[in-house]
């Protein structure tokens, strides 16, 4: 039978990493009998502030004085609710009136340049909005005239 011995160095090399104490063992500590272990987290969920606008439908044209209808929906988990300005974006139209459904927590005031419509509460509101715009100078159909902002509370 063949056998091979390791030169000298390198026996001795092994020896001493056989022989050295393991990096962990210093840590290693077995303790008996003691008390017991608490511990407390405490956790802080932040939930970020949102207002989408689901939807805000309404016809691309306006021809006359027939009331037309926006649909507004607007998601909110702003703890004071929100606030949305509608005013008319040209100057020659007259008479426009708004008027929407009652809705709990909705209201709707007149400006002197519009209306404002507010939520008082976080959650999903649906809104159909009636417009009604007082025959004017207009022969053909007017693009849609009404601008809607929203405004955090």
């Amino acid at each position: 039978m063949f056998r091979r011995s390791l030169p000298l160095p390198a026996l001795l090399a092994a020896l001493a990493l056989l022989l050295a104490p393991a990096p962990g063992a210093a840590e290693a500590v077995l303790v008996t009998g003691a008390g017991k272990a608490s511990a407390a987290l405490n956790f802080r969920v932040v939930i970020p502030p949102v207002m989408r606008v689901i939807e805000n439908s309404h016809p691309m044209q306006i021809d006359g004085a027939q009331p037309v209808e926006q649909r507004l929906v607007v998601l909110s988990n702003m703890k004071h609710g929100f606030c949305a300005s509608l005013r008319l974006n040209d100057p020659q139209l007259t008479g426009w009136r708004l008027k929407t459904e009652e809705t709990a927590g909705v209201t709707l005031q007149p400006l002197a340049d519009g209306y404002r419509l507010c939520a008082n509460r976080p959650g999903r509101f649906t809104l159909r909005l009636q417009h009604e715009f007082a025959p004017g100078p207009f022969q053909a159909a007017q693009t849609w005239p009404v601008q809607t902002e929203l405004l955090a509370l």
